[in-house]
């Protein structure tokens, strides 16, 4: 069983295919941790929590006695509380109705069962009840009268647990809840921080980082999970690299705003929690009201990143979309927006469309400027009425036209958005995001529309489904272009304005699920100003989001390396553009653009009716190529080989291996071409008995041969320069 509970010594220990994860309960009740990583035969861990540090500043609860090793402020707990003893940033913050904030909470009980329990209102990853156990653990603060249940999710063939949490009021007075965070781990010892930052189009960067004493925190204040800071951590010993040494990895089920704080203590103990942010948050519970906090993902890894990375990629392909295009073939597409931004009607469309399907494209997507007075990015957001007058169609009319063409068709919504230049704004000022009295900040000349408000998600269901019930549209693009600013809402009491942020998480849950309830076979694709809001909760509702708004193929490089630290390849958007690119104004080759975007997607952002006969020719073949290496790429393991971040940084490369390790796929990028430089690399994952035949050569190899002697590519050069090299087991 993944999940035991020994009665005597009040002990629980969980255990994954890889990894085990033991607590206990003292006889005050208090829940202390003992362990969390490579499995261990035993549960009585409960000596591995004893701590030094008493002194003459440091406080005991009051039920200690005198010489007793009970010092909350050094403890590893299990789910920490503030005021009471424990002086580091703690996971569960109440103001009671007194005023006061000191919470602390005595296990009462706990249950086990098989399966996963809905993560109430928000998304979550999921699991048949063969394939999980769950643990719910009630506890309480007697004083508050706050009740809060904790549950641990274990599953049972992969390295993951996930954790949420439930705050419930069992009191007769309201009360404040001033943090929840989703999951609290304390560790010791040694570690490095590793994050992924960023910014507009250039999204999810690797960065590493020794923990020193005090707090390391990423976190999100922007209303998005945001391009700045992802709801991704792991923690990994100072040794640990992409495939050796032990990693503990955190990823937020959430698209708000959030924070992840490793505080490393005098005794040298680390503590770790991660949820929603607690900055600017307040949530006023009433009695017999119960607050849910977000569910967070732990995967631990004692065989390195790369381990910890496919743990995350096979969770999330098989775990969390609840839509049909989770396992479902995705289309090849061409978006519009760089090849013809504002300026195009229906003929423009059905040419680069018609030209397009003739090269292997399957769907064509309409971006922005189809509807209201939208011409450029200053009107119009808000009123999704088609603009049959600018494209000289209707939008069933020019669905048909693609359709004709043996293509898919698809289109652009911001629905989360509005113009101040808009009959919406015009009409229902007060939907706006907004604080009375203060002047509004705008972003890209748009303002938020309040979804916390169910008057206002209905108006946009009810505008978007008009237009969706009038034409065959099998695709939508969902986009969100700005960040939050002046928070609050024209709905709420000035004692709840501080839930504004949440409510409106929930807000656009709910729209989503009702979304995909009502448009089960519609591909959903998110996108914020590109990257902005990639994280596990909108995948959870859009199997693929728009990477970046970089389509540059030597940028995406390092964007997609970083995504692919937590996200597997077939979430990320991943489009060959024109050049010079649009956004960096480097030339790189159709081959390097598209062996880059196979590793994604794969689609098209560009004038196809401006290609060139050599680029033709280039399209067709990779199309071919992407129907004949998806399943490798989307449904392989992914090996990180070189990366951008390595030795001098001129080169990078990775590899897919297909489940049953019978096909491999690498790819090699040459960013910058030094002369008279060895270059080789060596494959992994393969089976080393087995013999691969190059696909494109020939050639033989045994597995042992590719993995430790590895391929030479000397003579390849040439700044940008790229090749793949796909190989077949044939015994």
């Amino acid at each position: 069983m993944p999940i035991i509970f020994d009665s005597e010594k009040k002990i629980f220990k969980l255990d994954t295919n890889e990894s085990s994860y033991v607590f206990g309960v003292n006889d005050h009740g208090l829940m202390i941790h003992y362990y969390y990583g490579a499995t261990v035969g035993d549960s009585d861990l409960a000596y591995l929590a004893a701590r030094w540090g008493l002194s003459g500043v440091q406080a005991k609860p009051h039920y200690s006695v005198a010489g007793d090793m009970l010092n909350l402020g050094t403890k590893p707990l299990e789910y920490s509380t503030f005021g009471v003893a424990d002086y580091r940033p703690t996971a569960l913050k109440i103001k009671a109705a007194s005023g006061q904030s000191a919470t602390n909470l005595a296990y009462i009980s706990h249950k086990i069962y098989k399966g996963k329990p809905d993560v109430e209102g928000m998304p979550e990853t999921h699991a048949a009840e063969n394939e999980a156990e769950t643990l719910e653990v009630l506890a309480c603060d007697e004083v508050t009268g706050a009740y809060v249940t904790l549950f641990y999710t274990v599953f049972e063939n992969l390295p993951v647990i996930t954790r949420h949490c439930i705050v419930e009021n069992r009191s007769e007075k309201a009360m404040n809840l001033e943090a929840v965070y989703s999951t609290n781990v304390d560790l010791q010892g040694d570690f490095d921080f590793i994050h992924l930052w960023g910014r507009p189009c250039f999204e999810r960067t690797f960065e590493r980082e020794p923990i020193g004493h005090g707090s390391k925190t990423v976190q999100g204040l922007r209303g998005a999970s945001s391009h700045f800071h992802n709801p991704f951590v792991a923690l990994a010993r100072p040794n640990a690299c992409e495939d050796f040494g032990e990693v503990y990895g955190f990823n937020l089920v959430y698209s708000g705003n959030f924070a992840a704080t490793a505080y490393r203590d005098s005794f040298e103990g680390l503590r770790f929690i991660m949820g929603i942010n607690h900055e600017d948050f307040n949530w006023l519970l009433e009695p017999g009201e119960k607050f849910v906090a977000p569910e967070a993902v732990m995967v631990y890894s004692d065989k390195g990143i790369g381990h910890m990375s496919r743990t995350f990629h096979k969770l999330y392909s098989k775990h969390l979309c609840k839509s049909e295009w989770m396992t479902k073939k995705r289309p090849i597409l061409i978006n519009n927006w760089e090849g013809t931004y504002f300026k195009f009607d229906a003929d423009k469309l059905c040419a680069i469309a018609e030209k397009a399907s003739t090269l292997g494209v399957e769907l064509f997507v309409l971006d922005d400027g189809w509807f209201g007075a939208r011409n450029h990015d200053r009107a119009g957001l808000g009123d999704w009425k088609v603009n049959e007058e600018k494209l000289g169609c209707t939008m069933g009319e020019l669905a048909k036209r693609i359709n004709s063409f043996g293509m898919k068709f698809g289109l652009w919504f911001e629905p989360e958005m509005v113009n101040p230049d808009s009959d919406l704004y015009r009409a229902h000022p007060d939907w706006v995001v907004h604080i009375d009295g203060r002047p509004m900040s705008v972003g890209r000349n748009q303002l938020i529309l309040d979804f916390s408000r169910k008057e206002v998600r209905d108006y946009i269901f009810d505008s978007m489904c008009e237009v969706l019930d009038n034409a065959n549209i099998e695709y939508v693009k969902w986009d969100y272009n700005r960040n939050f600013t002046e928070v609050g809402s024209a709905a709420l009491p000035p004692e709840r304005q501080k839930e504004t942020l949440h409510r409106y998480m929930l807000g656009l849950y709910e729209f989503l699920d009702k979304f995909i309830e009502r448009y089960p076979h519609i591909l959903l694709e998110g996108c914020s100003s590109g990257g902005g809001r990639f994280d596990p909760a909108m995948l959870y509702y859009s199997p693929q989001f728009w990477t970046s708004d970089c389509s540059d193929a030597a940028e995406r490089l390092f964007i997609q390396h970083g995504t692919s630290m937590c996200y597997p390849t077939a979430t990320m958007g991943a489009h060959v553009s024109a050049v010079p690119n649009h956004q960096t104004k480097r030339i790189t080759s159709f081959e390097t653009r598209g062996n880059v975007a196979l590793s994604g997607t794969f689609g098209y952002e560009l004038d196809a009716t401006k290609f060139t006969d050599e680029e033709c020719e280039a399209v067709k073949k990779q199309c071919e190529e992407y129907h004949k290496l998806y399943d490798v790429i989307h449904y392989g393991e992914l090996y990180r080989l070189i990366t951008p971040f390595d030795g001098d940084r001129t080169a990078y490369a990775w590899e897919f291996v297909s489940e049953d390790k019978n096909e491999a796929l690498l790819t090699y990028v040459l960013l910058y071409s030094r002369p008279r430089v060895r270059r080789t690399v060596c494959l992994k994952g393969l089976d080393p008995n087995k013999t691969y035949r190059d696909e494109e050569t020939g050639r033989t190899y045994k597995g042992s041969t590719l993995m430790n002697a590895g391929l030479n590519f000397i003579g390849f050069e040439g700044d940008y320069n790229s090749k793949k090299v796909h190989f077949k087991a044939i015994d």
